[in-house]
């Protein structure tokens, strides 16, 4: 099957991209690797819940409804893609997990073939990847930590803590994630939450406004400073205060990094050793491309080559959803749509010429 082009995920990027090139006259087929499309969304822990309040947690053309200072959960984000999806004019196939993508044609008119698990081809003149992090969590290579013989999973694994109760666990990470879990585990187990440095909070309220509020006020939301970012930062944990004051009272402690494992034993910086049941690796992700390999659209590390979502390698190869693709919000539900429509307007231009 040809295609006009083709959007890699239908999670928040994907559908963000869909409805930005149908902007354009262009007509996208979405490709999807799960059941249904919303992304990473179904997949994540039972209780999160959006850092930013729902006024500023939509796509591009429908708002999310309901009370707009309130903060959705994770089902209501799914609910809230799904119906999305179903008023896009756009061909959404899912079960389609892409294997390999392949350069075609010539440098002045390039187009790109598309291999999927199932070996199907589609032929598109244009790709963007929208797939975002999920699917390649990061573990870093810790001291002894592939021959812990508890329990280890990545946060992207986690779903509930009742599985924990009782059980002496580590949480390793200094994000939302990690302390959202922490805390959570805490209530039912003897929690750490171990760091190489201390934890940095940001104020979910500032002056009686949610701090997205005043990050839209001010521009900097929105500013592309990803351009100049050699290593994405770390962004402070946002908290309403029960974080900070759950680490104040040691439910869960804080501590810096373990400095090796070894079987069910973790040794601490001042050389204490402890059995430990499970370590919860709440470090992140990593851009989920490994279908762009053969492209030599991504450098050693499985990072792409890009300005501001453009390809450095292909004209008519775009990304959406990276994080400080372009801006602080760029892989946020609140900014993914500014990025599609650049994104969108960029390749509508190249393919009219």
């Amino acid at each position: 099957m040809d295609a006009e082009v083709v959007v890699i995920g239908s999670g928040q990027s994907g559908l963000a991209t869909a409805y930005a090139l149908r902007r354009e006259g262009l007509t996208p087929v979405l490709l999807e690797a799960a059941d249904r499309p919303a992304g990473s969304w179904p997949h994540y822990y039972d209780s999160l819940t959006l850092f930013s309040p729902a006024r500023y947690s939509c796509l591009p053309g429908m708002p999310f409804g309901g009370d707009p200072d309130r903060y959705p959960r994770r089902d209501e984000v799914v609910d809230y893609l799904t119906a999305y999806a179903a008023r896009l004019d756009a061909e959404i196939r899912t079960r389609a997990r892409v294997a390999e993508g392949s350069a075609e044609g010539s440098a002045e008119d390039e187009g790109f073939g598309i291999t999927l698990d199932d070996g199907s081809r589609f032929a598109a003149r244009a790709v963007v990847a929208a797939s975002g992090t999920f699917g390649n969590p990061y573990r870093p290579p810790l001291p002894g930590l592939r021959d812990f013989t508890g329990t280890m999973l990545h946060a992207a694994d986690y779903r509930a803590p009742e599985p924990f109760a009782g059980r002496r666990v580590i949480v390793v990470g200094a994000g939302n994630s990690a302390v959202q879990i922490a805390a959570e585990l805490a209530t039912v187990a003897t929690v750490t939450l171990a760091t190489r440095a201390p934890v940095r909070f940001a104020r979910q309220h500032l002056l009686g406004r949610d701090l997205h509020f005043w990050l839209t006020v001010t521009g900097l939301d929105t500013a592309p400073l990803g351009r100049l970012l050699r290593t994405p930062p770390t962004v402070p944990a946002l908290d309403d205060g029960r974080y900070r004051s759950a680490l104040n009272a040691g439910a869960p402690d804080r501590r810096a990094l373990f400095t090796e494992v070894g079987d069910s034993k973790v040794t601490w910086a001042d050389g204490t050793t402890e059995q430990v049941d499970a370590i919860v690796l709440a470090t992140g992700y990593r851009p989920d491309l490994p279908y762009l390999a053969g492209l030599g659209a991504l450098d050693a590390a499985g990072r792409p080559l890009h300005r501001d979502g453009a390809s450095l390698t292909h004209p008519l190869l775009a990304y959406v959803g990276l994080e400080w693709q372009r801006s602080l919000s760029s892989d946020s539900l609140r900014g993914v749509g500014r990025d599609a429509a650049r994104s969108a307007r960029r390749l509508a231009a190249r393919l009219r010429r």
